[in-house]
């Protein structure tokens, strides 16, 4: 499946900041960063099921946000890219 990770994290406490980090580490794990706080992910179900548990343990819901956009099928084979290029294939091989 195809997904499109955001995230707004609270961070004007050091708590906040290691969230903030937290949260991009265990999305790098799964995706590409796109922007700053937005990454793309081609995943199976299973993976997204951790992903979202990983998320919620780190979160404060209270105060941070995450929204995981499901988009059809290989939807982002055919993203309508303007600005810098973008550097890697969403469906190439992922190393961590």
């Amino acid at each position: 499946m195809d997904l499109l990770i955001t995230y707004d994290v609270e961070t004007t406490t050091p708590a906040g900041e290691r969230r903030l980090r937290r949260v991009a580490k265990v999305c790098e794990a799964y995706g590409h960063r796109v922007q700053k706080s937005v990454f793309e992910v081609v995943c199976r179900d299973a993976d997204k099921v951790k992903l979202v548990a990983e998320l919620l343990d780190i979160i404060d819901p209270t105060r941070d946000s995450v929204r995981i956009y499901r988009l059809p099928a290989n939807a982002l084979d055919d993203v309508e890219h303007l600005g810098r290029a973008r550097t890697m294939d969403p469906r190439g091989p992922f190393v961590i």
